[in-house]
């Protein structure tokens, strides 16, 4: 008789503890699997049309590979540029090696479930993309470009409640660059392009509000947390009054003019700036090192980089304050994301695409 009470009272405990795991298990979440993490755009071989966008939880130490063919089932056919988000809609930029082709392709953010595209004409060539507010998106785009000159281009204006564009805004030089801050839109050049001007664009009227010459190809930063704006010019970085556009400060970037100084980032309190100074040998290898400044600072020191290497892409996590940094060992192999404390100690090294050349955090 005590062995049965006994047995009964083990089957009834056993039986309690298997609800409660039950209840305490983590169901998938019903609005989607991506809702907070960080996004890494892998922009691939260009010939191969193999870009892909790879996704990890900051937790982790493992990416999900090729988000957009897990849930779709097809990729993207293309190489991947950019990618942003506006509430529920996640925008990719996806440039096709052959001509007609190219186009934005819209998602859910959450789930990654394609909801359609735009593409040629309206699309071509797109480089970068920046959300304004909860109503629009700005692309820029080079054109159909079909003399290699990269002296046309246009900002492609997006309404995103009916996904299209509503207007194209003209830009010499190769657009390349955006910065989106309170009701402006600043847009650089690409180096190549031969454009030397910063243009400010009122996101309320969608008109060029101003055109400012500089030394170099420009290359919006953003606004401090002074208020000033920032923008690489060339192997200069200037400091500009965010209203009157004049210059205040005009910091060069060392003295050697065979290196290119790029990928401009602030840290999640806009008081440094990280940028990577880097060339390429006679065999087309990129070397170089990462270095960073103060905004206060008078002057930039490149002889001592906080991270003693080069990388593809540049990010700080806005929430951690950690360093995300792209690494392309080459252009037919997959690439890796490396994170790094402020300090530039390494934090972990994760597997992601080909060619990773930006991150998204949300």
């Amino acid at each position: 008789m005590n062995m049965k009470k006994q047995l009964a009272r083990l089957s009834a405990a056993f039986l309690f503890s298997l609800v409660i795991w039950s209840c305490n298990q983590s169901d998938p979440d019903p609005k989607g699997d991506y809702i907070r993490g960080v996004f890494v755009i892998n922009e691939g071989n260009f010939s191969q049309n193999n870009g892909t966008i790879s996704f990890l939880t900051r937790e982790q130490n493992t990416a999900e590979a090729d988000i957009f063919t897990k849930v779709n089932g097809t990729g993207l056919k293309g190489g991947v540029q950019g990618y942003a988000v506006s509430g529920d809609l996640g925008l990719i930029l996806v440039d096709n090696s052959a001509a007609g082709l190219d186009k934005i392709e819209f998602v859910d953010a959450n789930t990654f479930t394609s909801t359609g595209s735009i593409g040629s004409p309206d699309i071509e060539n797109p480089r970068e993309i920046v959300v304004a507010g909860a109503g629009k998106a700005y692309v820029s785009c080079w054109g159909t470009n079909a003399d290699y000159t990269y002296k046309t281009g246009y900002i492609a204006v997006i309404d995103l409640s009916t996904k299209k564009v509503i207007k194209k805004i003209d830009i010499a030089s190769g657009p390349e660059n955006l910065v989106y801050s309170n009701g402006k839109l600043y847009v650089g050049t690409v180096s190549y392009g031969g454009g030397k001007s910063l243009t400010v664009i009122n996101t309320s009227t969608d008109v060029v509000d101003k055109t400012v010459a500089l030394d170099g190809a420009v290359t919006p930063i953003g606004i401090d947390a002074n208020g000033k704006l920032w923008t690489g010019a060339g192997l200069k970085a200037v400091r500009m009054n965010a209203e009157t556009y004049a210059v205040e400060a005009s910091m060069p970037i060392g003295t050697d003019a065979s290196k290119s100084a790029g990928n401009f980032v602030f840290s999640g309190d806009l008081k440094t700036i990280f940028f990577i100074l880097s060339y390429s040998d006679v065999n087309y290898v990129t070397h170089g090192e990462t270095y960073n400044f103060a905004v206060t600072d008078a002057q930039i020191n490149v002889t001592t980089p906080v991270i003693k290497r080069v990388f593809s892409g540049l990010a700080v996590d806005p929430s951690q304050g950690l360093i995300y940094a792209g690494v392309t060992p080459s252009y037919a192999q997959a690439g890796y994301a490396l994170r790094y404390r402020a300090d530039g100690t390494l934090v972990d090294s994760i597997k992601v695409g080909v060619a990773p050349t930006g991150f998204v955090f949300k």
